[in-house]
């Protein structure tokens, strides 16, 4: 069964009132992961994200093309799949510290357009001690002329690259909420998607 998470209907999109999604994980490395925690709320009109992460060695690429520099960095993702299986497109949107996204349609295995953005995002990143954040707003309707959008909720996938500087360069290392249980690392299978559940 598919791990959930609580989407709650906040006419304000206060994020106070969202529940907590704090139960990340190394699927392909044992150490300690280090804290990420992620909130979303929603009304009929906008979907409001945020994550906060712990980071004690920022990797900010300083390519001059914007998805490389992306690609490149520290950062956070949401996937948003049409269906469980990804028989359908599905969507990828990767934000790192700077608020700058990659994002792009994809198909099943590993087809991606970077042509595609979603309309009407809005993002925003934040520096602090030790860590940062990224907020965003999503409009419904985009999501809904995605075919992501269902009445009872949505399929996503929430993960992040933690990258560190090592002896011969950047080490890469992946964190996500649900373990996909693939031998090598890859979010991009049906098996690291969680759901949505809307609230009222």
């Amino acid at each position: 069964m598919k791990p959930t998470y609580a989407l709650k209907h906040m006419n304000n999109l206060d994020l106070e009132g969202a529940d907590l999604l704090d139960q990340f994980c190394f699927p392909w490395n044992d150490r300690a992961t280090p804290r990420t925690e992620f909130r979303a709320v929603w009304n009929e009109e906008i979907v409001r994200f945020r994550f906060e992460v712990e980071d004690d060695d920022m990797v900010l690429d300083s390519s001059r093309d914007r998805d490389q520099a992306v690609l490149g960095s520290d950062r956070v993702e949401l996937f948003f799949a049409r269906d469980a299986g990804l028989i359908e497109p599905y969507f990828g949107l990767e934000i790192d510290p700077r608020g700058w996204v990659y994002a792009y349609e994809a198909h099943y295995y590993r087809k991606f357009d970077p042509g595609w953005s979603l309309p009407n995002l809005h993002v925003n990143g934040e520096f602090f001690p030790g860590g940062y954040a990224v907020e965003g707003f999503i409009p419904v309707e985009a999501l809904r002329e995605m075919g992501c959008w269902h009445e009872t909720g949505l399929h996503v996938g929430v993960y992040r690259a933690e990258f560190r500087h090592g002896p011969e360069g950047v080490e890469q290392d992946w964190i996500s909420w649900v373990h996909p249980r693939t031998e090598k690392p890859d979010f991009h299978v049906p098996a690291s998607f969680g759901r949505f559940e809307l609230g009222r």
